[in-house]
C-alpha cells in the first residue's frame, strides 16, 4: 500500500515562498514517477510538475517555470517543491502523486497517477 502525505502549505503574501514536502511509504520514490499538482476552488486539477524517475529530469507547467522547483531526496523517500514569487493565483490546494507506470518518463496527466496524497492548502494573499 502506497501512502503520501503532504506537508508545508500555508498562508503567505506574494512574493513570498513556502516549501511542499511528500513523504512517500510502500514505494521508493527513486523508481517512482512522481507528480505535483493544485486545484484551485471551482476550477479542475492542474498539472504542476512532475520528475522522470529514471533520468531524474524534471518537467514543469509554463505557469511555474522558474518559479517552482521539485526535488527527490532518496535517503528521505521524499519529493518536494520549493515554490518562489509567490503570486496569489498559486493559491490552491497541492497534491502530491505517484505513479506505477514504467516507461522513462514524465507524466502531466492526473489519470497517468495511482496514488494521491490527502492535499495541502496553500493560499497566497495580494
Amino acid at each position: 500500500q502506497v501512502q503520501l502525505v503532504e506537508s508545508g502549505g500555508g498562508l503567505v503574501q506574494a512574493g513570498g515562498s513556502l516549501r511542499l514536502s511528500c513523504a512517500a511509504s510502500g514505494r521508493t520514490v527513486r523508481n517512482t514517477p512522481m507528480g505535483w499538482f493544485r486545484q484551485a476552488p471551482g476550477k479542475e486539477r492542474d498539472f504542476v510538475a512532475a520528475i522522470n524517475w529514471s533520468s531524474g529530469y524534471i518537467y514543469y507547467a509554463d505557469s511555474v517555470k522558474g518559479r517552482f522547483t521539485m526535488s527527490r531526496d532518496n535517503a528521505k523517500n521524499t519529493v518536494s517543491l520549493q515554490m518562489n514569487s509567490l503570486k496569489p493565483e498559486d493559491t490552491a490546494v497541492y497534491y502530491c502523486a505517484a505513479s506505477l507506470r514504467r516507461r522513462s518518463s514524465w507524466y502531466t496527466k492526473g489519470d497517468e497517477y495511482d496514488y494521491w496524497g490527502q492535499g495541502t492548502q496553500v493560499t497566497v494573499s495580494s
